[in-house]
């Protein structure tokens, strides 16, 4: 109830009621409701933009929301150091693994590749991060098909790699009389001086001076496919097949140690030193085929020669002396 005034009149000697103006009155009113606005209107505009007035649980998912942020930065951060771990490994495999074991690289735009054809990430539309969301996504599969592709092209190189042992293993690559039985090695590949017609004739293999029984060794992992004294001039022989198109061959022998179809190793004892077939003194008469050729065996004793003794070898095998075959 609001509070009446009055006012004394000094005509009556008597106080009277203030009557207020009407005027006044409206005056009053408009400028109530005009303040009620600007309160309102205030009131509204601190409510949509200060977080101190948004509600607990609009708090709890802006928190949420900004970990969330945080977590894709950190993700970010992750998947670079994830693809430039990619791209060495990538390029040590490009150009030091396939290069040695001769494969082919994988190109760049194959190891990279996206994926073309329907919209993989149209359900991570709608949403006020999207863009993040699928950027991301986008990166994570591409690292994952760089691993799948990098996973193959490794196991490749594994099964290279075992061939490429296997290769090196079976090439002919020892002297197959050790030098502690050499008495000299008597003549090398070309044309030498035939010991029975003294003729011009190519010889197609080396031959090792030493005395009768001593150790032959198979200069390189294979199968034996003959020890017999079938092949004219030969005489007792034998023959490894090494794969990879190599082929040794053991001529003159006394007696033999290994049996057809059995497997050798490179270094194992497969026979002894004789002066069986068409031989003038006890040695060993040993060639190398590749591809059905003979091709001169100097080049195979990288296994087991210093370069001293190679250079010795050298030597006399290039001297046009008599052969003993």
């Amino acid at each position: 109830m609001s509070k009446v005034k009055y006012y004394y009149d000094p005509d009556t000697l008597s106080y009277r009621k203030i009557e207020p103006k009407k005027s006044k009155k409206y005056r009053n009113i408009f400028l109530f409701v005009l303040g009620s606005a600007l309160f309102g209107f205030l009131g509204l505009v601190i409510l949509l933009n200060t977080k101190w007035v948004n509600t607990p649980k609009e708090l709890s998912l802006e928190r949420e929301v900004r970990n969330y942020e945080l977590q894709f930065e950190i993700l970010n951060k992750k998947m670079e150091q994830m693809e430039q771990v990619l791209a060495n490994i990538e390029d040590r495999d490009n150009n030091i693994y396939r290069l040695y074991f001769e494969a082919n690289p994988i190109p760049e735009e194959q190891r990279k590749a996206g994926f073309g054809g329907i919209n993989r990430y149209k359900s991570l539309d709608g949403f006020n991060n999207s863009d993040i969301i699928i950027n991301a996504t986008k990166r994570l599969d591409i690292i994952q098909k760089q691993m799948v592709i990098q996973s193959k092209s490794l196991d490749e190189i594994a099964k290279l790699a075992e061939e490429k042992e296997k290769l090196l293993a079976s090439i002919p690559a020892i002297q197959p009389v050790s030098n502690e039985d050499l008495t000299r090695m008597a003549s090398g590949y070309g044309w030498r001086s035939d010991p029975f017609t003294k003729a011009r004739k190519m010889h197609w293999g080396m031959d090792f001076t030493a005395p009768r029984g001593s150790p032959i060794y198979a200069t390189g992992d294979g199968k034996v496919t003959r020890a017999d004294n079938q092949s004219s001039g030969y005489g007792k022989h034998i023959r490894i097949d090494h794969g990879y198109g190599y082929i040794t061959l053991y001529g003159h022998l006394s007696k033999y140690n290994v049996t057809v179809g059995q497997k050798v190793r490179r270094g194992d004892l497969i026979g002894f030193v004789g002066n069986t077939g068409r031989s003038e003194a006890p040695h060993l008469h040993y060639e190398v085929f590749k591809d059905g050729e003979r091709i001169n065996p100097i080049n195979f004793y990288y296994g087991s020669l210093t370069a001293e003794e190679f250079e010795n070898m050298l030597k006399f095998a290039n001297q046009e002396n008599q052969s003993l075959d």
